[in-house]
């Protein structure tokens, strides 16, 4: 059980680490004309734990942004204000169940010792 939880943490720091990247990418983009944001997607592993997935904010906009390279961006400052927020509390969080699983783990070899 302590084992999977490291992993589970892991992969939860992991993808946290990997969208918060993309929220500052965006962000400091966010004046560039024709910069398309990036967008991340969540989702359940097949073994447990979590991955992410980073794509472009959707295919029209791709297309329009190639089109027209001197639009404004469409990064909304405060969506990614809020996803910065929430990726870095989950962060938080799986770094907790990390730790703890380590603690568990060393007690469980501490009594087999």
């Amino acid at each position: 059980m302590s084992i999977s939880s490291l992993s589970s943490g892991l992969s939860g720091l992991i993808a946290n680490s990997t969208a918060l990247d993309s929220s500052a990418n965006n962000i400091a983009n966010a004046s560039t004309n024709g910069y398309t944001p990036e967008v991340a997607d969540f989702q359940q592993g097949a073994t447990g734990g979590v991955s992410v997935s980073i794509s472009q904010a959707g295919a029209a906009a791709s297309a329009n942004a190639g089109a027209n390279a001197n639009s404004p961006s469409g990064t909304d400052l405060t969506t990614e204000t809020v996803n910065s927020i929430q990726y870095k509390a989950a962060f938080d969080l799986n770094a907790q169940v990390v730790k703890t699983a380590d603690q568990v783990l060393g007690t469980l070899l501490n009594i087999k010792a």
